[in-house]
């Protein structure tokens, strides 16, 4: 099958519903999912960027741009997840309740059936906002026409959405904290700085998580360049700057701050 019929049954999967709102976070998947709605479906289409601590703010940068340059119908709105001190304890399932705020946020503000960037990548993963999502009718087009995270990228690269295509993945803030450490914006403010710093460092592309985890504050790099001395020094300065213990730099692994078990 070509990119072009992948994009065709994408399309139709977008189709079945005549008025559609994209819940866009700044990432590869909800924002290439945006591009093709806008350019290519019959439906009325609309755009809802959440903005919250735990959206970086280039992410909310990068939707803005893409909004102005396309002509977007983009509403940006709190997420609201900080009000909710569920949310805020950040037990095993806090992305259910992060969801529910933000699914129930543009419920508020439209009556189109919202849709989401998840692919079927993301199937495979323990995803409690996936159960938010189907309690509130959110429908995944990428899911319906059968496309995985490597066939999004392909379809940003079909439209010139350079920037989009190369994203690393960058989830939420909030992922980057231990399960049972409550969320904090103070500690979100800094994960992002650390990762925009360190990155800096770093070849394009490349994995970094700054951890806030039960032992002090880890750096996670996916790879080792000539940087590395670098970014481990930046890193223990930064945490020194605000009174943090640091307690070094480790291999990159998905999802690590996740804790099924908390200490």
């Amino acid at each position: 099958m070509t990119i072009a019929d992948v994009q065709s049954r994408l399309v139709t999967a977008i189709d079945r519903h005549p008025d559609l709102v994209i819940a866009v976070s700044g990432g590869v998947d909800s924002m290439t999912l945006a591009h093709v709605a806008h350019r290519f479906s019959a439906s009325s289409v609309a755009m809802l960027h959440a903005v919250s601590p735990a959206v970086p703010p280039h992410a909310t940068a990068r939707v803005r741009a893409h909004a102005e340059r396309e002509g977007w119908a983009l509403t940006v709105s709190d997420a609201g997840e900080f009000a909710d001190p569920r949310y805020r304890a950040n037990p095993v399932d806090r992305c259910y309740f992060c969801k529910s705020n933000l699914y129930d946020r543009i419920r508020a503000v439209t009556d189109g059936t919202v849709a989401s960037g998840t692919n079927l990548d993301d199937l495979g993963d323990y995803r409690p906002g996936l159960k938010a999502a189907a309690q509130r009718g959110v429908v995944h087009p990428f899911v319906e026409a059968g496309i995985d995270k490597a066939t999004v990228r392909a379809l940003a690269r079909l439209h010139g959405l350079d920037d989009l295509a190369e994203l690393p993945a960058q989830p939420c803030l909030s992922s980057r904290v231990e399960t049972g450490i409550a969320i904090d914006a103070d500690d979100l403010a800094f994960v992002d700085r650390v990762e925009t710093a360190v990155a800096a460092l770093m070849p394009a592309g490349a994995s970094v998580r700054c951890r806030i985890t039960h032992g002090g504050v880890a750096l996670e790099l996916g790879e080792t360049p000539a940087g590395f001395g670098e970014a481990e020094r930046l890193t223990a300065g930064l945490c020194a700057e605000t009174g943090r213990i640091f307690s070094g730099v480790r291999p990159y692994r998905r999802g690590s701050a996740f804790l099924r078990t908390t200490p």
